[in-house]
């Protein structure tokens, strides 16, 4: 089949969303298939040159929107050369111009929610959810409702969406999410990462890592932190990500505050082999969510064998939990030092046995080649 994806922006910086569309890419392309991409702004050459087949600008865009008047006439013009159109994601024009485009003609469009219409932001964000609601009305129902297929990575994201908007009507279908499993040599990775950061050497790593927001618990990671850190002087808390909304100045202060920001180090966004360097040098990964529609980084430490520390408010949670995968909790703050004290807790060969059962839960629920197949025969279900 020849598949266009349709991304926004594909800085890798947004998270991911754009992450799971790239990786896709390269594996449909392994299975015999033809992934193309168009996107709204123009890509550096970097990134373009991360995605398998051809990359398309339909740009440029205006506003957060990322409006086009030329995307939608692109879509008009070229959809009829692919056997299927995915777009990733809502609330930006890429959703509305594919729907303006190709309503009532006999291309299939399928839309992959990425956790964008989970009910959280209802409560967390009542105003940008007000003004989603009348995006929703306008047109975003329409885009759904008129879709091959809404495509969800998991049961419970497909459930929390019923709850978020009306109307709400669709064909929904589950394809999960997966990712390759990481190339490169571990010690030279660990080696990279620890070079850059030396002062990390020798210590115990509890990492997080994703775009630095409030949505993800960053400051119950800090202040859970700093009720254990007394029990072993060796334990390090590494928060690795993008500022993506001026959150960190805030963090370094409530750090300070509570007395760790000698042990509490902020690296900025990490890429690459020293990104997968932080992930083989941390003795876990935590991620305390609000929400998370499926977590990337999760799997992606899964893949690596190291131990997850999660909400449940991450959607894979109960495939982690039944696993042994790692440990879970509430989002809140007695969920996080829950976490951080369960961990810690576990004598050394019961560690041990969890980063087995990670690599074992990677295998069989989120190895990339398994979902790209799946995802390949969902878009040519008729």
């Amino acid at each position: 089949m020849r598949i266009l994806q349709c991304v926004g922006d594909v800085d890798p910086a947004l998270g991911g969303s754009v992450e799971a569309a790239r990786q896709l890419s390269h594996a449909l392309g392994r299975l015999g298939h033809r992934p193309e991409l168009v996107t709204l702004r123009q890509p550096r050459a970097e990134w373009a040159a991360d995605w398998l087949g051809a990359v398309h600008c339909a740009g440029p865009a205006a506003t957060r929107y990322l409006y086009s008047p030329r995307f939608a006439d692109w879509i008009g013009s070229h959809g009829s050369e692919y056997d299927a159109v995915v777009v990733h994601g809502l609330w930006r024009y890429t959703s509305v111009g594919a729907w303006r485009a190709l309503r009532g003609r006999d291309i299939p469009y399928f839309v992959f929610a990425h956790g964008m219409l989970d009910p959280y932001f209802k409560q967390a964000y009542p105003w940008k959810h007000a003004q989603k609601k009348l995006c929703w009305m306008a047109a975003e129902s329409r885009v759904v409702r008129d879709a091959r297929g809404v495509l969800f990575t998991c049961e419970e994201e497909r459930l929390r969406a019923r709850a978020t908007f009306r109307p709400y009507r669709c064909r929904e279908r589950v394809v999960g999410l997966g990712i390759a499993l990481p190339a490169g040599d571990p010690a030279v990775q660990r080696k990279t990462f620890l070079d850059a950061y030396p002062g990390l050497s020798g210590t115990r790593m509890v990492l997080f890592l994703g775009r630095i927001h409030p949505k993800k618990g960053c400051d119950l990671l800090i202040e859970a932190f700093a009720r254990v850190a007394c029990r072993d002087p060796l334990l390090r808390l590494v928060i690795a990500g993008p500022d993506e909304c001026g959150w960190q100045a805030d963090l370094v202060s409530l750090a300070s505050q509570l007395g760790v920001s000698a042990r509490v180090m902020f690296t900025g966004p990490l890429y690459g082999e020293v990104k997968w360097g932080a992930l083989r040098s941390a003795e876990v990964l935590a991620l305390p969510s609000h929400t998370e529609n499926f977590g990337i980084t999760v799997v992606e430490a899964l893949a690596c064998g190291v131990p997850v520390l999660i909400s449940n408010e991450v959607n894979i949670w109960r495939e982690i939990d039944a696993d042994g995968a790692g440990l879970v909790a509430g989002a809140d703050m007695p969920g996080a030092v829950n976490l951080l004290d369960r961990w810690l807790n576990l004598p050394p060969e019961a560690r041990c046995q969890m980063r087995d059962n990670a690599r074992a839960c990677f295998a069989k629920r989120f190895e990339l080649e398994h979902f790209a197949r799946e995802f390949a025969a969902c878009l040519g279900a008729r």
